[in-house]
Formats: C-alpha cells, structure tokens, sequence
C-alpha cells in the first residue's frame, strides 16, 4: 500500500482521449502519509573556487546535520553566467517542523547568518522550498536509481500511465485537478542587477513558481548507450537549456543550473541535473510542447527507449514544485545575478 492524493476533478486532465503510453514511466509514492515536503538548496559561490574550500563547506553542512537535520542530500557542482563555481548541497526533509527545528538551532545556520559571510571573496546562498504534497510530481524512466525526492525513507516508485503526451506534468500534478496553477504576476517582472556584494539580500518566490530538477544519470551504461547520450543526447539537452537562459521573456525562465553530482572526493559522476525556475508551469509546457530544442530532445529519448525497452541504461527523471507565496531565498555576499536575485530581491 501507498500514499498517494487525488482530488474529484473539475478542470479538464490534458490526456488524449485512449491515450496509451509508448513507454513505462514511474512516480515517486511513500509507504506512509507525508504531508510537507522541505527541499533546500545550499551554495557556497565563488571565482577560483578550490576543492578543499567546496569541501569544507560540504562538510560543515553534513556536521550539522544531527537528528534534525535532511533525511537525503546530495552534493553537486555548477557553474554560473559569470563564471563563478557554485557549490551546492541538496537537502530533503520530509517533516517540517523537522526542518525547523534543524534551521532554527543548527550551527551551520549560525554560521551562515554571521555578518563576517558578508566579508571575502565568497558567498553564500540557500533557496529554501516548502512543498505541501499535492503540489509536487515526478517521473522516472526506471523504478531502479533513486535520486533526488526518490532517496528519503519509505519512497517507492509506481507505475503510471500518466505520462508520454504534452500536459502530463500538469496531470501528475494532484492540486491541478482544482487549481489552474496560474502566476498572478501575469508577465515577467523586470529584470534587475541588485546590489549584493557585502549585503545579504533575499527573494520571496511568488504564488505558483515552478522549481525542476530534471536529471541524467548514464553511470555503469555500456559504451554504446553511453556514446550515444555523450554525443547526441546531451547536446541536445545543452542546446535546449541554452535557449531557455537566452529567451527568459518567452520562456518564463528565471534562472538555470546546470549541474554536475560529485562523489565524497569532488570527482563529477556520471549524473548531471539542471534545477530551474520559471514564472509558471503553463511557460515551461509552452517551451516543451511547441518548441524545436525540446521536440529535439523528446524524438530522441523516445526513439532510443524504442531501440532499447527495458535494456535502457541511461535514466532520466524529474521533480516538479508549483510553490505557494511566503517562502524565501536568502543570498550573502553573491553576485546580483544569483538565483532569484535579479527577480525578486527585496531590496
């Protein structure tokens, strides 16, 4: 048995009338009820950014971790617009009164709230999301990796035909079955290049913002899926990405990440993901239903699960957020163009 909601629906689902998928799909389930989700992201920004700085970051988040702190994480890397190399720890809580206990008495947290962050050459940054359950969906190629929501206790992945034609992201969705997930804001707001270095700034995510990690695991696939992800998937997907930064007033994309999971040593696997946010989820299915970068990458994924079925060794996966209004990122001594700054900085 498994958790999962679902509402009487009174706005239309997206699916084809006897749509059948081509191909399997999963999403992530819980043996038990879980109300909120808490994911948060933790950066330690800066030009030259050595390892052994990266790493003693990592590690003073992990210290401080305790029996408070995220029942999964992972360590990633990326680098921004500016050329500046993000360190970024993921963090899953599954309880928020969990994470508020954790964010509240943590050391890590004192640490991050001191004014010498606002000093040197590095900043430091957290983007704090607090999801209830029927706002989020996910889907996987496979019930076998977990990563991201998929690696917390007690999570498992169904099976779900609610996948393989444009709008199924929505469908997945349990609150869009009531709520058209709209952005009150309408358009995209001006952009702006705040002043940030020696300041601490935050943004306030507005009603409806879409937070998605989509990810590409091809660790352990055989040289010939693997050759064909390195020179024919992926460049795909760097194209698709490299639209959506270039065209944030079409697109509704606010910012992107593109980044690279580490081991314990710094070294990348081989997983990627990109984390990004856009105004609202109609702007993201706008770009994947219509546009030819995404039609690029979707014919592709689709021609080689036919190739391979069950054979297929490269994984993909996504989570999807539509936040609720209130919650806030907080950005120390980074550069304007960080993460939601340019958006939504309050001052």
């Amino acid at each position: 048995m498994v958790f999962h909601v679902e509402y009487p629906r009174i706005l239309p689902e997206r699916r084809p009338p006897g749509h059948e998928p081509a191909a399997p799909r999963f999403s992530l389930r819980w043996e038990q009820p879980v109300g909120l989700l808490v994911c948060a992201y933790f950066g330690l920004q800066g030009q030259n950014l050595a390892w052994d700085e990266q790493k003693a970051f990592f590690d003073r988040l992990e210290a401080s971790f305790g029996t408070d702190g995220p029942v999964a994480h992972e360590l990633m890397r990326a680098s921004d617009e500016t050329g500046a190399v993000n360190a970024i720890l993921v963090a899953y809580w599954l309880n928020a009164t969990t994470h508020a206990r954790w964010e509240r008495a943590a050391p890590f947290m004192a640490w991050f709230r001191d004014p010498a962050r606002l000093e040197g050459p590095r900043g430091v940054w957290r983007e704090t999301m607090h999801v209830p359950y029927d706002r989020h969906e996910t889907i996987y190629s496979t019930p076998s990796y977990a990563i991201g929501l998929a690696r917390t206790p007690g999570a498992t992945r169904a099976s779900i035909t609610t996948n393989g034609y444009f709008g199924a992201m929505r469908d997945r969705m349990p609150v869009s079955a009531i709520d058209t997930l709209e952005s009150p804001l309408g358009a995209m707001p001006p952009r702006r290049t705040p002043v940030s270095l020696g300041r601490r700034l935050k943004a306030t995510f507005p009603l409806n913002l879409i937070s998605i990690r989509s990810g590409q695991y091809w660790e352990g696939a055989g040289n010939e899926q693997t050759t064909d992800y390195i020179d024919h998937l992926q460049p795909k997907l760097m194209r698709g990405m490299a639209h959506l930064a270039s065209h944030p007033e079409e697109t509704g994309t606010l910012t992107l990440r593109i980044m690279t999971n580490l081991d314990a040593e710094g070294r990348p696997r081989a997983e990627t993901s990109v984390h990004g946010y856009f105004l609202s989820m109609a702007h993201l299915e706008e770009w994947s239903r219509s546009h030819e970068t995404h039609l690029d990458i979707y014919r592709h994924a689709i021609a080689m699960n036919r190739l391979y079925k069950e054979k297929r060794e490269v994984f993909t996966w996504h989570e999807v957020f539509a936040l609720l209004p209130g919650a806030h990122a907080e950005y120390a001594n980074c550069h304007g163009g960080t993460g939601l700054l340019p958006y939504f900085a309050d001052a």
